[in-house]
């Protein structure tokens, strides 16, 4: 199956937009929205989130709590739960899942290690992955999925599949926007961001979720250690859960990390272990729960 590529050039507006976000220090301002955001005082968080909502047009029908007033701060109404069964999970043992509400940036083919991100602009498996040659050669000439969180969007992440993770792997790096604008211009962006490497053991064989940051984003979460990002330091950290003793296990449509504002989720499975329905398109909207492929057996 080829590739869903994009043909659209980065505008002049698209220039305009990204580049002086090389000059801005984005994890200061990110740390500085996170004072922001965790604010309790109750004026100030009930105004961001009314104003929040009137913007995007939140829908807090969805929400498990819809009162304004029920949330401790804006983060936590950003970071909300939904209630039961708003989000119909894809029935079906091979059935990969969305694992977000978001749009599809790219998807397809990863070619000779290379990941497509925009016209004229690719970066190989093994920086995404914090340069680890071994775990980038499972995944080979696989298949990828790039899903993009507006700030409309629900920002809890969940299983695609059954997985079983076998390890975590925490890449420092840069904050820049990861918006459709800024991905056409800035090279390697998915692979200079911060981000969260989780990777899991499937029937389909390793499958990696990339949980990428972006500006603003104060931190990544994961259901089983908390938060991730941001630590101290510029060094790759990773932690091996493959020997414990008690394994991680998570079903599909379990929850298993979230955004503190939004951004990227990042899929890889192996070599001809899954195939992609014709719909995941770029600018194609998919909604947590959807049937958006299928493993395949070897």
């Amino acid at each position: 199956m080829s590739a869903h590529k994009t043909t659209c050039h980065a505008s002049l507006l698209d220039y305009l937009k990204a580049l002086p976000q090389y000059l801005l220090p984005h994890h200061a301002l990110s740390r500085l929205l996170s004072l922001l955001t965790h604010a309790r005082w109750s004026p100030l968080k009930n105004f961001l989130i009314r104003g929040f909502s009137r913007l995007y047009h939140i829908n807090l029908q969805e929400a498990q709590s819809e009162r304004v007033e029920d949330y401790v701060h804006f983060n936590s109404f950003f970071t909300r739960a939904l209630k039961p069964g708003v989000r119909p999970l894809a029935e079906g043992d091979r059935i990969i899942a969305s694992p977000v509400d978001g749009t599809v940036s790219q998807c397809g083919p990863i070619e000779s290690g290379r990941v497509f991100q925009a016209k004229g602009r690719a970066y190989t498996v093994q920086e995404l992955l914090g340069g680890d040659e071994a775990l980038a050669a499972r995944f080979g000439d696989g298949e990828f999925a790039t899903i993009y969180l507006s700030p409309t969007d629900y920002h809890r992440i969940h299983m695609p599949v059954d997985g079983t993770l076998t390890r975590m792997i925490h890449v420092p790096g840069r904050l820049f926007s990861v918006s459709p604008a800024t991905t056409r211009v800035i090279p390697r962006l998915f692979a200079r961001n911060e981000r969260v490497v989780c990777v899991f053991e499937t029937e389909a064989g390793p499958m990696a979720m990339v949980l990428v940051g972006a500006i603003f984003v104060a931190s990544i979460e994961t259901t089983w250690a908390g938060v991730v990002t941001p630590p101290a330091g510029r060094k790759v950290h990773e932690r091996d859960y493959g020997s414990d003793e008690a394994p991680i296990r998570l079903r599909k449509g379990e929850e298993m990390g979230r955004f503190n504002m939004g951004s990227t989720v990042i899929l890889l499975f192996p070599e001809k272990r899954c195939r992609w329905q014709e719909k995941m398109k770029p600018s194609t909207i998919t909604r947590l729960g959807e049937a958006i492929g299928e493993l395949v057996e070897h």
